[in-house]
Parts: C-alpha cells; structure tokens; sequence
C-alpha cells in the first residue's frame, strides 16, 4: 500500500505541471413528436440511447453538461472526462439521468462508470439499423470497468497487429423479471495491417446473471462471476434439479469480421456481424448476420456517408441438433435483452411492449413480483430478413441532413407468432438539422418519418431546438 502511495505522488507533480486543456460543454434542448397513431414510427424513437419516448406525442427537454481535461506534457497523456445529461419525456412523468459518468485515460487505458452513450461494434451509430450487441437503442446501463478504446500496436509487431477490449461489471435495476441482476460485458478485437489496407475480427460477450425474484435467488459470488467470466457449466439456482449442462446467466454474443480501406476519394468500411445465443453458434454453418458496406466520400459536393445493410436472423443455430435458440429470449431471465422496456441490440427485434402498440400481445411490466412468467417470450418477432440504406448528405453550409429507408420481411420466433404468415414492414426516416449563424450554438432540427406494412401503417414527425455552449481554454 505504501508503495503504491509513493508512486501516486511521484505521478501528480507531474500531472499538475503539464500542460493542461480544459473543454467544457453545456446543452438545453427539447423536442417534440408527434404521429398519426398512439406510438412513433421506429426511427424516430431508435437508437437515440432513450432520450425520445414511444408516445404518439411527448415532448422530451434535456439539459446536460459535459467537460474533459487533457493533461500533456509527459511521455504519456491524461485525460479526465465526466458529464451528466437530464432528460423528461413521457408527457412530464418520467425525469432519468440519461447520462452520468467519469472516465479518466491515462495513455491508451481508460477506466469508467456510470451511465455513458456506448455502441458496441463497427457499425455506424447514426446510419445503421443497429448492432446485435448493444445498438444504442435503450437507455444508457450503468456500469464499471477499462477499455483500450482505441486500437493499440502490439508490442513487437511494428505496428502491423493493433488491439482493443473492455471489460464492465453493470447493473441492470429493477425493471426486469429478475431484479437486480447483473451485466458482464467483455469484447477483443484484433486487426491486421499499418496502411490504407486493413482487416480486422473480434468476439462481444454479454451475460445477464444473479438476480432475484421473490425469494428465489440466483447465485451472486465469486465464484458465479468466474463461472460467469469464463462461461463455465454450473447450478447458479436457476435448475433447481442441479441438471447439467447448464450455464450460469443468460449469455448471449457475436462474432465480427470485416476491413477497411482508405483511398484519396473514399473510405470503405465492411462489417459482419454473426450472431450467438449458446456456444455452438460459434460456427462456420451459423449463416445469421447483419453485413454492411459503409462509405464515407471525402470530396463529394453534397454527400458525405452512404452505407448498404442487409440483417438475415431466420437460422437461429438450427444446424445443430441441440435446442433452437431464440435470440434476445431467455427461459429464467424472462425480459430477454431488454433494458428499460427497449431491445439493447438491434430495435429491428421486436418486443412485446412496442408490440403491443399495434399487434394482440399484452406489455408485461417486470417491476412487479407478481407478473407472470413469461419465458422465452418477450421477444415476439426476432426471425427476420431484410435489406437498409442510409445516407448522411448536405444542403448548404451548417445544414446536413440524414435518410434511412429499411424493408424487412418478418418471420416472428421458432415457437410463436402473433400472425398466420410473414409480414413485409418499411420504415423510414428523413431528419434535417440546421445551425443558426447569427445566434452561435443554436440548432434546428426536423423529420418525418412513415412506416408501412403488414405490421402497421403510421406517419410521425419530430421538431427539435436545441442551444449549446462550447468553451476550450
């Protein structure tokens, strides 16, 4: 202990005389939707970390604010980043910390926690449906952990291997059918390759595990968070018969692949996405995926990132002859991927709550013991295939402009479906943003969006303002 005392006060001198770089940033904003039935069409609620509510008209007002200081002057650089964003939307009912966290970096290690905005993955946060992992799509999950955000060389390989990882504890509350649960995270990715040509591949694994209800408890120690961790067989309490095999949590994952290559006109970026529900999805028969080509034009007059996306999930590991997996579903942690009544992965997965908005299912409320148990039955339609474009383009200087057009034909689960044949569904989106000149800071925004088919047909819009300080010193 002594020891490490010693080297903290070694280190902060040299912090605290090193060059110092303070980036402070406040925003107060609010926007409002509107649509044609009693919910939003899906890409003006999605993948916006739940700063917009599902309701057919809200308002949501947010006021944040946000700081990172640099310390530079040494071998290595610190830097220090907290902030914290307030968002009420609901009509006025419900006021969440939709951001709160502290990251500190000191060269390429960052340590974290609280709520942050996070997307797993080489898919693109503003064009892409999303990714299977953790799309955006619900509410921040608070947690701890470090990363190598970045790509890293590794040592001895002039620079031709790069690395990065994480690895988060969180916690998933208690609006979920087993309360208090907890998230283990990990994620490696490698990647090939110092010049314009590179290629990369890499593994996510999550695990929802411990947890209660009522006064059934899973096991919570240690030695479940190693079995957890290293994705052992073991009795965590949810077979009461101890029946193996079985493993503790509810783990789910992907494999990703892809490259990138950089020319004097364009970058090209190409990702798949493979993803597993048990261990033997890990397999070159596992034909399930979300693939996409992403293009970001260097000197295009007016268009500055064009992506190809295509999702095939009807497979589900039924190659093998063990059970079919149902992805996103779960037998004993009943709300599946779910957080906050939103799929975590992709919102192209639907669940029952926004199912409920316009098929015959029933919205279960996890908050409560005694809701019923619903099993492997959360997720209502998750066996889909589809094709999407989006595009990210400019109409003058200061206002840009963003377009998704998606078609998916839905295949519902292995087990159930609320309807007798598969359903064609689009969804689409067009959003405006535009920075006032004379008053700097101020931003407008706009979108309409119209969804149609088997599903549903709905019109829905959304109008926001928002005002931002930024100061360097």
């Amino acid at each position: 202990m002594k020891s490490k005392l010693s080297l903290f006060f070694l280190i902060l001198p040299t912090i605290a005389l090193s060059q110092r770089t303070d980036s402070l940033k406040l925003r107060v904003g609010t926007t409002a939707t509107i649509a044609a039935e009693g919910f939003q069409p899906l890409w003006i609620e999605s993948n916006r970390f739940g700063l917009l509510s599902e309701k057919g008209e809200d308002v949501a007002t947010y006021i944040g604010a946000w700081n990172t200081h640099t310390f530079s002057g040494g071998k290595h650089t610190f830097r220090l980043e907290y902030g914290a964003n307030v968002v009420n939307n609901h009509h006025f009912g419900h006021l969440v910390i939709q951001q709160g966290y502290l990251k500190a970096r000191y060269g390429v290690l960052e340590v974290r926690g609280g709520r942050y905005e996070e997307v797993m993955g080489e898919v693109d946060p503003l064009l892409s449906t999303g990714s299977l992992g953790i799309s955006g799509n619900a509410l921040p999950i608070p947690k701890v952990g470090f990363a190598f955000p970045d790509y890293v060389p590794v040592p001895f390989t002039n620079d031709w291997l790069q690395v990065k990882g994480l690895i988060s504890h969180g916690w998933m509350g208690d609006n979920q059918s087993m309360k208090d649960a907890w998230l283990h995270e990990k994620t490696l990715y490698l990647r090939l390759g110092p010049g314009p040509f590179k290629v990369y591949g890499g593994v996510q694994h999550f695990a929802v595990w411990g947890g209660r209800r009522g006064s059934w408890e899973l096991d919570r120690s240690w030695g479940g968070f190693f079995n957890v961790l290293f994705v052992k067989e073991a009795n965590d309490g949810s077979v009461p018969e101890g029946r193996l095999p079985n493993r503790a949590g509810d783990h789910r994952g992907l494999v990703e692949f892809g490259g990138d290559l950089d020319t004097d006109d364009a970058l090209f970026h190409m990702y798949f996405q493979v993803p597993f529900e048990s261990g033997m999805g890990i397999d070159i028969r596992n034909i399930d995926r979300v693939g996409g080509l992403n293009v970001t034009l260097k000197n295009h007059a007016w268009l500055d990132r064009l992506l190809f996306e295509f999702i095939y999930t009807k497979q589900m590991e039924s190659f093998q002859d063990a059970e079919l997996q149902s992805y996103y579903n779960n037998g004993v942690y009943a709300n599946g991927w779910e957080y906050d009544f939103r799929s975590v992965g992709t919102p192209l997965f639907l669940n029952r709550y926004r199912g409920s908005n316009f098929l015959p299912v029933t919205p279960i409320y996890w908050r409560y013991d005694n809701t019923p148990f619903w099993g492997n039955r959360n997720f209502i339609n998750n066996r889909i295939v589809g094709g999407h474009i989006g595009m990210l383009h400019r109409y003058a200087p200061g206002i840009s402009g963003r377009t998704m057009l998606t078609y998916t034909r839905n295949f519902g689960t292995h087990s159930n479906f609320v309807s007798t044949s598969p359903q064609n569904q689009v969804y689409t989106l067009h959003e405006v943003a535009a920075d006032i000149a004379r008053i700097p800071g101020l931003r407008l925004s706009a979108g309409i969006a119209y969804d149609a088919g088997g599903f549903y047909n709905n019109v829905g819009g959304l109008f926001g303002i928002r005002y931002e300080i930024n100061r360097i010193k």
